[in-house]
């Protein structure tokens, strides 16, 4: 049984989207199979932007940070679910990453860049939503928003595996394959992957 957090990035909180419904998915398949699950619906919490160097390296944390900072020390598996906009994660989706790995958090404060990581010892899965063919934003962006989260943020303060499912053309996509896509994200839940 492990622990896992499902961070629901989609910054629209007001109704249902491909991803609140694929972040849901994979709820049902792990609470199916005995893992324990938690749930952060970034469009759900308010919280401030950082500005500045200086705030993010010392600057208060506020409740909601606070709070997200402890389930992500609780939990064994991270599963982090947004649609792609302008090519890479939605600003909320970022300025909720750089309010909660902050230095002597997610990374030491000295001693050598890589080798300061404190978030060792969990996994990810980053699942992204877009509205081009996958086969496209990997071929030609290079799926660099990806390998920029993988290397640049999670990689950085220690997460290990990385795995991403990256959903293309949701908007063309029928009522079938949206289903296919449901149950994929069930069975990764029950696996805890």
């Amino acid at each position: 049984m492990r622990r896992i957090l499902i961070i629901q990035g989609h910054p629209d909180a007001s109704g249902p989207h491909l991803c609140h419904a694929l972040a849901e998915a994979y709820a049902t398949g792990a609470a199916s199979a005995g893992h324990r699950v938690e749930r952060l619906d970034l469009g759900a919490i308010d919280f401030p932007i950082l500005r500045s160097q200086k705030e993010q390296e010392g600057g208060p944390v506020c409740a909601a940070i606070a709070a997200a900072q402890t389930e992500i020390k609780a939990a064994d598996h991270v599963v982090l679910v947004f649609p792609l906009w302008l090519g890479g994660m939605p600003a909320l989706v970022k300025a909720f990453f750089e309010q909660v790995f902050r230095p002597g958090y997610a990374y030491a404060r000295e001693g050598r860049p890589l080798k300061g990581a404190l978030l060792k010892g969990r996994s990810l899965r980053i699942v992204i939503t877009m509205g081009m063919p996958v086969w496209f934003y990997r071929l030609v962006y290079g799926a660099h928003s990806l390998k920029a989260m993988k290397v640049g943020i999670f990689g950085f303060v220690g997460f290990k595996p990385i795995r991403a499912s990256l959903i293309g053309n949701v908007a063309g996509r029928d009522a079938a394959g949206r289903e296919r896509w449901i149950e994929r994200m069930k069975s990764l839940g029950a696996t805890g992957t």
